[in-house]
């Protein structure tokens, strides 16, 4: 199921419509009551959430949704009339997963929510390593997806949680931006980059002192250095 929260009902309905004729289910959300009423029944695989809303606006939703246990996982993108690299950075820094601005065609906006989806969803108990990854004192138990840094877990947002997994999966290797992009979010453009420096930023002040282990290999990438 995919939730939209749109207050303009002609983009709310298009958006529903094209979701449904092609194979997905979906609901449509005029502002953040209704979607919040609606969670109360039912949690969807993935959220579009507008940015400006009448009352509670979508940064704020966001952060609601994060901060609770039962949504704190569920993918949102953000759909927004503004395009400044600040909006973008305050939707990626509230744990956003993707942003696109408006005006959207459907199908990208249908090839983003898929890829968000296989993103995830690879994520997903089932496929799970049996051994920990461990970088100094950071310890990533796949299992049951969650970070500890020495004795103390860490939160983190899925993207975040992601990120750091790759780069420890591939460890001492440099990662490329697109690289990054293509295998997290599901697709690589040099006007997205900053999407990964802006999660790189916030994973490294989650992670403390042990955030210094994610390298900067500049005009580059980054990898998560240390022996194994």
């Amino acid at each position: 199921m995919i939730y939209c929260v749109e207050d303009d009902d002609g983009i709310r309905e298009l958006v529903v419509y094209t979701l449904q004729n092609t194979g997905m289910d979906a609901k449509g959300f005029p502002d953040g009551e209704a979607l919040f009423a609606a969670l109360r029944s039912e949690t969807p695989a993935l959220i579009l959430l507008d940015i400006m809303l009448p009352g509670e606006d979508g940064i704020a939703i966001l952060r609601r949704l994060r901060a609770a246990v039962e949504t704190a996982d569920v993918p949102v993108i953000l759909l927004t009339a503004k395009n400044t690299e600040y909006d973008k950075v305050v939707g990626l820094d509230s744990g956003a997963d993707d942003y696109i601005a408006k005006p959207f065609g459907m199908m990208e906006l249908v090839a983003r929510i898929r890829a968000v989806l296989r993103r995830t969803q690879a994520g997903e108990p089932g496929g799970a390593e049996e051994r920990p990854l461990t970088a100094g004192e950071i310890c990533v138990d796949e299992r049951a997806h969650s970070v500890f840094v020495g004795e103390t877990e860490v939160q983190l947002t899925l993207k975040e949680y992601q990120l750091l997994r790759l780069l420890m999966k591939n460890r001492g290797a440099v990662l490329t931006r697109d690289v990054l992009l293509e295998n997290i979010w599901g697709y690589g453009s040099e006007s997205e980059t900053r999407t990964v420096d802006v999660h790189i930023r916030t994973l490294r002040q989650k992670l403390g002192a042990a955030g210094a282990m994610i390298e900067t290999v500049r005009g580059v990438g980054y990898r998560m250095g240390g022996h194994e």
